[in-house]
């Protein structure tokens, strides 16, 4: 997978467990909070640790926040800190910001600043979001084992209309797709005839590995037209 450049902005619990799988997962990480001592704990695992206030924009400048890939506002309780945080990394040009929400109303005001994703942590572990940002067409993801995992994936634009036969997922890829969920309904334990299309998600099961190898095909097939 291609390496992107990840600010996790909060470092509790939930911007920790997702700024260290980020970094599993191959990418680069700037970990921002104000307590110095998460900060230090951190800073032999992620790829930079700085204590600082994320409110404070001259500080989110000079460590050139606007050219990162991806901005996490994982900010804990403090509802006022985590809008402010916000607002900067959009203002401030970041490509993407996704925001942590610990109430509804919370959540709507991040939507409605223009915050591109909103996590509600009760619901989303820092593990599965972390594998979603990073991969485009993971859906959905959840870890069976440390070797298995059963994962939604969406189908890519070059397999449209192509059967299960002519993928050859298995023999190519070694994980198996178990379902597929389709507008109109889901087909179990689908046959070599029958055909993806690109609305449709594929229910896969296999090792984080195969299904990284096949996402990163996928995806340079796309870039190769």
């Amino acid at each position: 997978m291609n390496t992107e450049q990840f600010a996790v902005i909060g470092l509790g619990r939930f911007g920790s467990s997702l700024a260290k799988e980020l970094i599993e997962l191959g990418n680069e990480v700037l970990g921002i909070d104000k307590d110095e001592e998460v900060v230090h704990e951190l800073s032999d695992v992620l790829t930079h640790t700085v204590v600082a206030d994320a409110t404070e924009e001259e500080m989110l400048r000079s460590l050139g926040i606007r050219n990162f890939d991806c901005a996490v506002v994982a900010i804990g309780d403090d509802i006022q800190t985590s809008i402010l945080a916000a607002i900067l990394m959009k203002e401030l040009g970041v490509k993407k910001v996704v925001a942590k929400a610990i109430s509804v109303l919370h959540g709507r005001v991040l939507e409605r600043i223009g915050v591109d994703r909103v996590i509600y942590p009760e619901r989303d572990m820092g593990v599965r979001v972390a594998h979603q940002l990073v991969s485009p067409n993971l859906l959905d993801y959840i870890e069976l084992s440390q070797d298995f995992t059963i994962a939604e994936l969406s189908v890519p634009d070059c397999l449209s209309g192509m059967s299960l036969k002519e993928l050859n997922i298995r023999a190519r890829f070694g994980f198996s797709i178990v379902a597929l969920n389709k507008p109109y309904g889901v087909i179990i334990a689908p046959t070599a005839e029958d055909i993806v299309e690109k609305e449709d998600m594929m229910v896969v099961i296999g090792t984080n590995e195969q299904i990284e190898a096949f996402q990163e095909t996928a995806l340079n097939q796309e870039k190769n037209g």
